[in-house]
């Protein structure tokens, strides 16, 4: 008993303690945490061999704004946690890599390196980083398993404010805007409202369900073919657009019918 308590007052007692209990609460951790977590988020978005080319991808395109480990910098925020979705809405749609950066990235030409497996490819990696919304499956998009009119209920009720009736898009503050929906494809606007890419907000899964999702897919896809059976639609833009026209056409043909009313009356008088 005496020398065990002799080895307690030991200098190096305490030390040794300090060293087992993170040496036991190290083992549990690692005994009770997932394993293969950045394997398994690479499978859910692709082939896992995809990570390390789409590592390749992100250092030669993406790393200059992002920082070599996606971590961000001033010039782009951090990917860790944005997902897969996040990548194929922004580089399907050629907003990113961004050729100006500014308040708004619009939608432009594909680069000659962005293939669809290249877009598999950073879409794993980025994937692999910290999870987040994984790429929908064909079915969730599918138009034709939607309600239109189920749809259009909910793009009143939360797009509208921003995107129009029909989805012709609209200015908001500060340089931004919101985009005209008619070249997205049913992908890209899924994966939009799932990441809410820029000023848009986040429609997770239990703000709107997937099939609510895709209720509002059939109606976006819908409104493009419909007619405007009372003529031009003039972009579809909405009441501001159209009274502009018919206020200057409108006084544009009273101006014309002053003058020749005018030069009528003058050729009566000669």
């Amino acid at each position: 008993m005496n020398s065990i308590t002799a080895r307690r007052r030991h200098p190096l007692a305490r030390f040794a303690v300090v060293a087992l209990a993170l040496g036991l609460l190290g083992g549990g951790y690692a005994l009770a945490a997932p394993t293969g977590s950045t394997a398994d988020a690479a499978v859910a978005s692709g082939k896992a061999d995809d990570v390390a080319q789409g590592k390749d991808l992100f250092v030669a395109h993406c790393a200059s704004c992002h920082g070599l480990n996606a971590e961000g910098t001033k010039s782009g925020p951090t990917l860790v946690g944005v997902g897969a979705a996040a990548v194929d809405f922004q580089v399907s749609s050629g907003r990113m890599p961004a050729s100006d950066p500014g308040a708004q990235a619009p939608r432009k030409p594909l680069d000659e390196w962005v293939t669809p497996q290249a877009i598999d490819q950073l879409a794993a990696y980025v994937q692999s980083l910290g999870g987040g919304p994984t790429r929908p499956a064909a079915e969730q998009v599918d138009p034709a398993k939607g309600d239109p009119a189920k749809g259009g209920e909910l793009f009143r009720a939360n797009c509208i404010q921003c995107h129009n009736f029909v989805g012709a898009g609209g200015a908001l503050t500060y340089g931004k805007y919101a985009p005209s929906l008619n070249e997205s494809s049913p992908t890209q606007i899924y994966e939009a409202m799932a990441t809410g890419p820029q000023a848009m907000p986040v429609f997770n899964d239990s703000t709107i369900t997937p099939d609510q999702k895709r209720d509002m897919i059939a109606y976006i896809t819908s409104v493009r073919s419909q007619v405007d059976p009372g003529g031009s639609g003039l972009g579809r833009i909405g009441p501001v657009t159209e009274g502009l026209v018919a206020w200057i056409a409108g006084i544009s043909l009273l101006v014309l019918a002053a003058i020749w009313i005018t030069a009528k009356k003058r050729q009566a008088h000669s």
